[in-house]
């Protein structure tokens, strides 16, 4: 069994605009006037949503032009990444392994299961990297071990070579909880699986689509509740999988939902990662859709027509005013006949206006999470964790609550850690000095100040060995540094309805799969959903036409008749 140590989380870089003023919207026209459909975000949902649109519509031999608004100056949303030591492309393009120093601020990992992104990373001829590292030069710890703040109650090391070893050694200390576990989440997997098929699939209720495939009653209990009733002991649920749902989530198992505690368990296959992050999926997406993309405009406002219609206001990304300047229909042009909400509703802060029928989403909490990557020539202090000084720390660290600490929810949630997790991720050179380093990601509910950073470094051994010739000798503890604050994901609460999909009239929303399964893949799987049900859509619509032009048809032969 393979522990994810990453999580899908949300993580943006600031825009600067060419122009500091809203503009109008311009549009090109083709012939046959083709649906116009405007998409707000160009996350895993937003690109999905774009490109499973083009390919459906093509399949219908439906014309159709695509929008993408995106506040953000890049494309992927919540999957992003960040370059260690803040090397510019120049330096990048000097380096003979230029990816590993790409770093993912969260959305780390998909799994063989996530059919969507694997499919993508095929048709798009993608390079990827498996998640399972060996020891970084200098480490001679286990690969994954689990801190309640005060021990490890586990570490395990969980490559090929030394799998049976781990097995055994799960099986000793849990007894058969694993397995039960494991079948569990294979039974859970499943059921959910069937959504991407008929006659599940184009769902129009998210709600109906978990009634149908049996997943309510696992929405409907806490991860501690649902792992109880199906026998699986009080221990293997705290000690390994609030551990997952920790490093994912930052959540505990009595208040996450039994869904997405199962979902933490489900890496059979191996984790994998897209060589120089993953957001690449999704600009490949946005490229086969040959959506026009409006990268550092906010959408406003969307406002319905008389013709049923939409414009869409938008403001450029560093518009310091609120203004409001309507897209115009002109001679070349037209407004748009669908428009999908790709971001979560709160934060996407557009004014719908006084629509007929609209059913509002609900506001969900999110996680506010603090993501910190730092480079260090030191690994991490065992004396710190309450190890023996010549005993290695893991190279990951996830997460748990003490036996008999009360769990919370909230920043609170962390206990008695103080983080979520902390993991190694890879050795890397130093450009600047030449100097070998490692590069560490932590997960935690508040900021990571520096002082906490030497104190959970082995400053008196470093990557230099001592070495009188070393650059800096073992004065810098830290040599780069990056922090981040994010939204990250919902707080997974028990819950057997979500946000319905068809807001109003053709306007479509993604955000209710993130109440469900927060993924890249279950984005992806909502933007794909959204896209055929709008293709459906016209062609029904297109039908209806066609079937009242032959009643005309048919009266007015009747008539010359």
């Amino acid at each position: 069994m393979k522990l994810s140590v990453s999580a899908y989380g949300l993580w943006a870089f600031s825009f600067v605009a060419a122009q500091r003023v809203q503009q109008p919207l311009q549009q090109e026209t083709v012939s046959g006037k083709p649906v116009q459909v405007a998409i707000i975000g160009a996350g895993a949902a937003g690109s999905s949503a774009a490109y499973h649109l083009s390919q459906y519509a093509h399949n219908a031999s439906l014309p159709i032009n695509i929008t993408i608004f995106e506040s953000n100056s890049y494309i992927g949303g919540r999957s992003t990444t960040v370059t260690a030591y803040n090397l510019t492309t120049t330096e990048l393009d000097a380096l003979s392994s230029p990816h590993h120093y790409s770093t993912e601020l969260g959305a780390s990992i998909f799994v063989a299961v996530n059919h969507i992104l694997v499919n993508a990373v095929e048709t798009f001829n993608l390079s990827t990297s498996d998640d399972d590292l060996d020891n970084p030069k200098g480490h001679l710890g286990q690969e994954v071990g689990i801190w309640d703040g005060n021990t490890f109650v586990l570490q395990l090391d969980t490559s090929l070579f030394n799998g049976y070893w781990t097995i055994a050694k799960l099986l000793f200390r849990y007894g058969l909880a694993p397995i039960r576990t494991y079948r569990l989440t294979k039974s859970v997997i499943s059921k959910f699986l069937k959504i991407y098929d008929a006659p599940i699939f184009p769902f129009e209720s998210l709600t109906a689509a978990a009634q149908s495939v049996g997943l309510s009653a696992v929405t409907a209990a806490t991860g501690e509740q649902y792992l109880r009733e199906n026998g699986i002991s009080a221990a293997f649920a705290r000690e390994v999988v609030q551990a997952s749902t920790r490093v994912n989530y930052a959540q505990n198992l009595e208040y996450i939902h039994g869904l997405e505690a199962m979902v933490c368990m489900a890496t059979e296959g191996g984790a994998m990662r897209v060589q120089g992050g993953n957001w690449r999926i999704f600009e490949e997406m946005v490229k086969a859709s040959e959506a026009h993309v409006r990268l550092g405009e906010r959408v406003s406002s969307v406002t319905e027509k008389r013709d049923e219609k939409y414009m869409i206001s938008v403001i450029d990304g560093d518009a310091g005013e609120e203004q409001q300047l309507l897209q115009e229909e002109r001679d070349d042009g037209t407004a748009f006949d669908h428009v999908v909400v790709a971001s979560p509703w709160q934060y996407a802060d557009i004014d719908f206006g006084v629509f007929p029928e609209f059913r509002l989403p609900d506001k969900i909490p999110y996680v506010r999470l603090h993501v910190t990557l730092f480079t260090s020539p030191h690994l991490l202090d065992p004396e710190y964790f309450n190890l023996p000084k010549d005993q290695a720390v893991p190279q990951a660290i996830l997460t748990t609550l003490p036996d008999g600490e009360p769990a919370h929810t909230g920043p609170e949630g962390v206990g008695h850690s103080a983080f979520f997790a902390i993991s190694l991720l890879r050795p890397l050179t130093n450009p600047k000095t030449g100097r070998e380093e490692y590069l560490y990601k932590i997960f935690s509910p508040k900021r990571i100040s520096d002082e906490y950073l030497s104190e959970i470094l082995d400053t008196e051994h470093s990557t230099d060995n001592g070495s009188a010739e070393a650059p800096f000798g073992n004065k810098e503890n830290v040599t780069w540094i990056y922090r981040k604050i994010w939204n990250s994901y919902p707080y997974e609460t028990p819950r057997v309805a979500f946000e319905d999909v068809q807001l109003s009239r053709n306007v479509w929303y993604t955000g209710g799969m993130d109440n469900f399964i927060s993924t890249m893949e279950t984005n992806a799987l909502m933007g794909k959903n959204v896209a055929k049900l709008i293709v459906d859509a016209e062609q029904s619509k297109a039908e209806r036409r066609m079937g009242m032009q032959m009643e005309e048809d048919m009266k007015a032969r009747k008539q010359d008749l």
